[in-house]
């Protein structure tokens, strides 16, 4: 059973129709997490709360256990078992931590830096050998204390793990709430575990396929506020936008090259086919990739910015294909395994894929190493969508619909760990990770 009708008809609707939508201002919800599933053997550690951190903004042991809790890697111990209270390394009893069954201890202060800065330091020692594995310190503002805590959690996650942690990062995501005809539409930019969303883009009309720049100041997006299909930059910081390609027909997935210059964009005129373009962003000349009857769309940039990957149906359903940029190349087929692979997002190795797969009747988020071809189907729901990598390439974020409501999840690239963020009163969908840390 081919899904060619399907794709086509989902892929030019959702490129090219027009809602006719009123907004209804209201704040951003801070997305809920719920913790699905973890490692079957997660690392315990004992997280103890810092001194000196009474009456600050920020309770910083809660924070790096939250996250240490949310990656589904370790189990953290509860804090109504905390017993002793040290604050630095030389404090730390080895043995006793050991005997309660804790592998690591985590240890810190807060003190003033002066200038309305603290100093956060914390000791990270490994109870079955008493070594201390980490001691460092962060200056931050009472409002950088939220990031400090994250920084903190990326030390630990990487000593213990051996992989960088992805804690202090940001998502940008979809918010969609009312219901037709009132729906309002917003682009959100939050810190990677949902706190802090902020809503750079408010509107009446569709907001869709956002992405980010390579050093995470630019969001390119597509908005039908002008009653069309049309590709915009922003700056995240100060809402800065201009709008780079409003050309007759279908303007869509817009993808940033290695270097920031250019954006890859899907553009579809006349012809009623969509294809693949690349846009230089100061001169605006077009440069095209793809040729034919197809729908060539969602593509996304190889590493060295030499070669793209996208969807077609050219072989008679979705599968993902690579092209080189150069004049005269041939679209080279990637994925073999089922009947429906969309959506490519390259990892930041650039050794897998990310895509959306069809598995019993069902769309999920795959992973294909591109080396060996072996795809690896990490998620479980019905109709699952967007997938994105963490900066590490550890974790991958994506939106999944189920009972009528879009919720974005979090999955391990080994499927062993998972979480959801939902928001109250709303839908989010297209999840798009920062490529780099939140600074």
């Amino acid at each position: 059973m081919t899904n060619v009708p399907v794709f086509r008809r989902t892929v030019l609707v959702a490129l090219s129709s027009l809602l006719a939508l009123c907004a209804v201002p209201a704040a951003q919800a801070q997305l809920k997490i719920l913790i699905t599933s973890g490692v079957t053997d997660p690392i315990p550690i004992a997280i103890v709360p810092f001194s000196g951190n009474a009456g600050q903004p920020t309770d910083v042991a809660q924070v790096v256990s939250q996250d240490l809790a949310g990656s589904g890697r370790f189990k953290l111990m509860p804090p109504g078992k905390v017993a002793a209270m040290p604050t630095r390394a030389a404090d730390v009893v080895a043995a006793d931590w050991k005997a309660a069954g804790e592998d690591y201890v985590v240890v810190g202060r807060m003190t003033d830096a002066g200038g309305g800065q603290a100093n956060i330091d914390f000791d990270l020692v490994n109870s079955l050998t008493g070594q201390t594995l980490a001691s460092q310190r962060f200056a931050a503002t009472p409002a950088a204390q939220r990031d400090a805590a994250h920084r903190i959690s990326n030390v630990i996650y990487e000593k213990i793990l051996g992989v960088r942690g992805a804690f202090d990062t940001r998502i940008a995501y979809v918010s969609v709430s009312g219901t037709p005809p009132a729906q309002r539409y917003q682009l959100v930019v939050a810190d990677a575990d949902g706190a802090n969303p902020r809503v750079i883009l408010e509107s009446a009309f569709p907001v869709m396929s956002p992405a980010w720049s390579p050093d995470g100041q630019w969001l390119a997006y597509v908005s039908f506020e002008h009653k069309h299909s049309a590709i915009w930059v922003q700056q995240v910081r100060s809402g800065e936008r201009r709008q780079v390609s409003a050309r007759v027909g279908i303007n869509g997935a817009p993808a940033w090259s290695p270097d920031g210059r250019k954006l890859l964009v899907t553009l579809g005129g006349s012809s009623g086919y969509p294809n693949l373009y690349i846009l230089d962003l100061s001169s605006q000349q077009l440069t095209r990739l793809t040729q034919g009857p197809f729908i060539d769309t969602e593509g996304a940039w190889a590493n060295d910015g030499q070669s793209v990957y996208f969807t077609s149906d050219r072989s008679g359903a979705p599968q993902i294909y690579q092209i080189g940029i150069q004049p005269g190349a041939h679209p080279r087929r990637i994925t073999f395994t089922g009947s429906y692979n969309a959506r490519p997002r390259l990892s930041p190795d650039g050794t897998s894929l990310a895509m959306v797969t069809q598995e019993a009747g069902a769309y999920r988020i795959a992973v294909q190493d591109l080396a060996s071809s072996t795809v690896q189907v990490l998620s479980r729901g019905r109709l699952d969508s967007s997938p994105s990598f963490a900066p590490n390439g550890a974790t991958l974020i994506y939106a999944s619909s189920s009972g009528g409501r879009t919720t974005l999840q979090k999955v391990s690239v080994d499927g062993q760990a998972s979480q959801s963020l939902s928001a109250d009163g709303a839908d989010v969908r297209e999840p798009v990770w920062a490529p780099c840390e939140h600074r």
